[in-house]
């Protein structure tokens, strides 16, 4: 893709991605008496974030004119499924216990409340852009015994609503305490929904509104731990790369005297160590188109990353900016298939590969095809269930427009590109015809052992602010400080780096000279750490229950940790590959 394209895509996306979500196309000023927009968007269970269903699924009453919002596809695939909502809060116009309707709920519209109240299922709203929240009723837990339990529903909401001049400034939801209906006997039951509301006035600038979601994360004592975090990380990362690094300057500056000593003293005296095994350490790895594959994939996913993070950095998301996020991952995404195309099938060629449209195949489907299997099962899932998280048809007709569209041309314009840069594998010594064999090691210099001593390192610095990531994608906080993560995830880049080039260099000094995969491998087995501590965060710190909500948790966590399995494995590779190609030209090789 050419420059001036690239720039007007990112141009593009920056303006589709800045501009709220518009209600009507308003802007955002009233005069006394205007209809104010109000969208009821979802229901559901409030420890199971991603089970959501339909504001209307639940037997409230339904407006005379129900109209449906159009919606942006990153809202869509956030779940949102936005209608209009049965109360009118017109502006500045108060209201006294205003009846909405009367109701007749039969048994097994009973029922369904009873049970959404027992699985404390909330509403969410958007009034003039403004999210909403509130529980629909509440368990009474006076009797001991849960048979003694008594289930209510809340019939009577307050709404409290701050303007400054012509604006909405903020809108905050109460529940009557004393307006309740039983619903603990499958009966009949009469209802009267009534709301009211309360217009104030307030000082706020209508530029700061949204300031008061974003407030829970950078409240002190929350800023005080992720500083912690980091300085705790900072520490652990300099000290340990300071140990690694001293070592290995001396360990290395030892064997470049002892080697630059031998040549000279002795011409066929016998060599040991990582220069004994220099006619095979740039020997091509197995399965290279698989190996080019990942390697690709990893570069646009990192790329993909820093992207989100110049987006995140720059105020992009903002909180409830719907689906800002989702919007830019599929755009950037798509975008950024040319690298995975250029870098894999480049890479392929210095190998000397010959089937470069096979290893352009297994580029496009090596990320994309395990998460659009997850995705088929997920999405199955959510139909059964009937929950928004289903997308529509005409939603995945996009996705699989902008895929075969944009995604796989854009992939194959960077293979081609990769395939005539005709850039040739700079290995500063000659290969051998025959490979040596590789010397009996002990059990912890195996795959797995690396494997386990590479990850553990740099989840160690990051796994304090996992904690604030799952609690805002699987919770209900909300995550603002992103220069903060940034820095998290420069120091994650610094240690998988030095941690890979260290064990390469430990593998190369015992003559294993199978590094190419091995160093992919431990870079990328954090992504596995951070699979492991899912299991912690499910099981230990969240309420989270139910099969939907466990086969999503753990669905698309997978794919995520995949992609960083990918990407901090690109990493690692790259850091060992400088890391070999600089030993290796300090020393006269034959």
């Amino acid at each position: 893709m050419g420059k001036p394209m690239a720039v007007l895509a990112v141009a593009v996306l920056m303006a589709s991605l800045c501009s709220p979500a518009r209600s009507d196309g308003s802007d955002h000023r009233y005069k006394e008496g205007d209809p104010v927009p109000l969208y009821a968007n979802k229901v559901g269970p409030f420890h199971n974030p991603s089970e959501t269903y339909r504001y209307f699924d639940l037997p409230f009453c339904i407006p005379a004119h129900l109209k449906e919002k159009k919606e942006a596809l990153g809202e869509v695939l956030n779940g949102d499924r936005l209608v209009s909502a049965p109360y009118k809060l017109d502006f500045m116009k108060d209201k006294e216990s205003e009846v909405i309707c009367k109701k007749k709920l039969l048994k097994e519209e009973v029922a369904q409340f009873r049970s959404a109240v027992i699985k404390d299922y909330y509403f969410q709203m958007y009034y003039d852009d403004l999210p909403i929240w509130g529980f629909i009723g509440k368990v009474d837990k006076e009797g001991k015994d849960p048979s003694e339990y008594k289930y209510f529903l809340y019939k009577h909401i307050h709404f409290d609503i701050f303007y400054n001049k012509d604006r909405v400034i903020e809108i905050n939801v109460r529940t009557d305490p004393n307006a309740l209906v039983d619903l603990t006997e499958d009966k009949q039951t009469q209802v009267e929904f009534m709301y009211t509301v309360k217009w104030k006035e307030t000082n706020t600038p209508f530029d700061k509104r949204m300031d008061k979601y974003s407030q829970s994360s950078s409240l002190p004592h929350h800023l005080e731990i992720h500083w912690f975090s980091i300085i705790n990380s900072c520490v652990t990362v300099l000290l340990l790369t300071g140990f690694l690094a001293t070592i290995l300057m001396r360990v290395l500056k030892n064997d470049f005297v002892k080697y630059a000593h031998d040549e000279e003293s002795v011409e066929d005296a016998e060599e040991t160590g990582w220069k004994y095994i220099h006619g095979d350490v740039f020997r091509y790895p197995r399965f290279q188109s698989l190996f080019a594959a990942a390697l690709g994939s990893g570069t646009q996913l990192f790329t993909l990353t820093v992207f989100i993070f110049i987006l995140a950095l720059v105020g992009v998301f903002y909180p409830y900016n719907r689906g800002a996020l989702f919007t830019a991952l599929v755009v950037i995404y798509a975008l950024t298939s040319g690298i995975a195309g250029y870098t894999s099938t480049s890479f392929y060629c210095q190998l000397e590969g010959t089937n470069w449209v096979r290893n352009l195949l297994l580029t496009g489907c090596l990320f994309c095809g395990p998460l659009f299997l997850t995705f088929c099962f997920l999405n199955t899932v959510a139909i059964v269930y009937t929950a928004t998280a289903a997308l529509p048809f005409g939603t995945i007709v996009v996705i699989v427009l902008i895929w075969t569209l944009v995604t796989s041309p854009l992939l194959v314009l960077g293979g081609i590109a990769g395939k005539n840069s005709k850039a040739e594998f700079q290995a500063p010594c000659r290969t051998t015809k025959y490979p040596r064999e590789i010397p009996p090691l002990p059990w912890y210099r195996g795959t797995i052992p690396q494997m386990a001593m590479a990850g553990f390192l740099p989840f160690s610095a990051i796994y304090i602010e996992l904690y604030y990531i799952f609690a805002s994608v699987w919770g209900h906080r909300i995550y603002t400080i992103y220069s903060i993560l940034f820095i998290v995830f420069i120091i994650l880049l610094i240690v998988t780096a030095f941690i890979t080039v260290a064990l390469t260099y430990f593998q190369l000094a015992a003559e294993d000279h199978e590094w190419w995969w091995r160093s992919f491998l431990c870079g990328g087995s954090t992504g596995l750490f951070i699979y492991a501590y899912c299991l912690y965060y499910y099981y230990a710190r969240s309420d989270m229950s139910g099969f939907m909500q466990t086969s999503f948790f753990f669905g698309y966590m997978a794919c995520i940790c995949y992609g960083f399995f990918l990407m901090l494995g690109m990493v690692g590779f790259r850091a060992a590959l400088l890391f070999v190609r600089h030993i290796y030209r300090s020393i006269k090789c034959e």
